[in-house]
């Protein structure tokens, strides 16, 4: 099955020849990817149906200049912000630990170098390149899934900070 899809084959291959802390890195990019389109679907599908259903109950209220009724307007704002922002917290973990693991994983390897020098007494390439090989798939693979996560964790702040804006707006007092 996996001899039929060469991008998956290519993957495995990656995971392999990079060591350990690749593996992590993929896992974090799945699960970073996996958050933003979860992300994506609720600023594209549930949102505005939680945000029409606020506005039409602030328009059901009779009262809304009390300042009862302004701190329910505010209760009700901060109830749809902090439902936009779920999940940021673990976005913006994720985006900057995948360069530290490709990190850890480049010492890792440059380690493998140190100690096939020191096995061998001389700079035999052959001995140093699968360690050098490790050190440069991490560092890549980190930071390629760090660069595609910096748009989406930017875009999902800006993008709930100005739904937020707009709800105020539309509650008026």
């Amino acid at each position: 099955m996996v001899e039929n899809i060469p991008l998956l084959r290519g993957v495995i291959h990656l995971v392999g020849d990079g060591g350990p802390y690749v593996a992590w890195i993929f896992a974090s990019g799945v699960l970073m990817w996996a958050m933003v389109i979860e992300r994506y679907w609720y600023f594209r599908r549930i949102l505005p149906q939680q945000a029409m259903e606020m506005q039409a109950q602030w328009n059901a209220r009779t009262d809304h200049s009390s300042w009862c009724a302004r701190q329910i307007r505010q209760t009700m704002i901060s109830r749809l912000n902090a439902s936009m922002t779920v999940g940021f917290p673990v976005l913006q973990v994720l985006v900057p630990m995948s360069p530290l693991l490709g990190l850890i994983g480049t010492v890792t390897g440059m380690l493998g170098v140190f100690d096939s020098m020191a096995l061998r007494g001389n700079a035999d390439a052959r001995s140093m390149a699968s360690g050098v090989s490790q050190a440069m798939i991490c560092t890549m693979t980190g930071l390629a899934v760090s660069i595609t996560g910096l748009y989406p964790v930017h875009y999902f702040r800006t993008r709930a900070s100005q739904e937020t804006e707009l709800l105020a707006d539309r509650l008026p007092l």
